[in-house]
């Protein structure tokens, strides 16, 4: 093999063996094979680290849920409107009809009466459309030789929209129904709604308590005839005509 080049001589014989114990107390400058343009150990080697920079956690984000009403919301009315209705069961709808699904001889818990009937102005003056609805027997009270229901129906008034009631409904005295809501202009509508019985199951009379609506329109206020067994809606309301009922009237 060729004799070593005089560069790599040179370089080789640049390199001393040291003691180890010695290594500790020798400038850094002379440990090395390399000269320094100012060797002074007074200059300490600066080192030079590189800086990540890492991307900032995502910020957190905060959910907040909106109530159904919130302090921006106007406050629904509480004013108290009456209303009043008389139900008549004209005979011409085949209502009611009863479904003894009980199969025994006398009313009994579970049988289902489907219903619906015409409805007047509490002055009688005026037809307002229909109600829809459906009554679940509970109990047979022998004792006032009735029965109780429980029912959920509603009151049509055309144009104007419905009301939804639900609660006890007594065939031998009056009851006080819950009103669970509405459309039209009874959106939002609650209260209560009391039920007279006149003459069961063909004459009602209702006064409901509404709340949370806006005003009533006249059309459907009037001052209302005290209920009795005798009470007849006018001829003009019975037969619809074109100023005795409202506009779109429910049939």
């Amino acid at each position: 093999m060729a004799s070593s080049t005089p560069a790599l001589r040179n370089f080789s014989s640049s390199f001393k063996l040291l003691n180890p114990r010695s290594v500790s107390s020798t400038p850094a400058h002379r440990l090395l094979p390399f000269k320094f343009s100012n060797p002074s150990p007074s200059h300490n080697l600066t080192l030079h680290s590189t800086h990540y920079s890492f991307p900032k956690p995502a910020r957190s984000i905060s959910f907040s849920c909106k109530a159904q009403s919130s302090p921006s919301d106007p406050p629904r009315p509480t004013k108290v409107q009456e209303l009043h209705v008389y139900e008549i069961n004209e005979r011409d709808r085949g209502s009611p009809a009863y479904l003894r699904l009980s199969q025994k001889s006398v009313n009994s818990l579970g049988d289902l009466v489907p219903f619906s009937n015409k409805i007047y102005t509490g002055d009688l003056e005026k037809r307002l459309g229909v109600t829809a609805g459906l009554c679940v027997l509970i109990q047979n009270v022998p004792g006032k030789k009735g029965d109780r229901y429980e029912a959920t129906y509603s009151f049509y008034f055309g144009d104007y929209g419905h009301i939804s009631v639900q609660g006890a409904y007594l065939t031998y005295e009056d009851t006080y129904l819950a009103i669970t809501g509405g459309s039209g202009i009874f959106e939002g509508a609650y209260g209560q709604v009391k039920l007279q019985q006149i003459v069961f199951p063909f004459k009602l009379f209702y006064t409901f308590y509404l709340k949370g609506i806006k005003e009533l329109p006249a059309d459907l206020l009037g001052k209302p005839v005290s209920p009795s067994p005798n009470v007849e809606p006018a001829p003009s309301a019975k037969a619809c005509e074109p100023h005795a009922c409202i506009a779109n009237f429910t049939d």
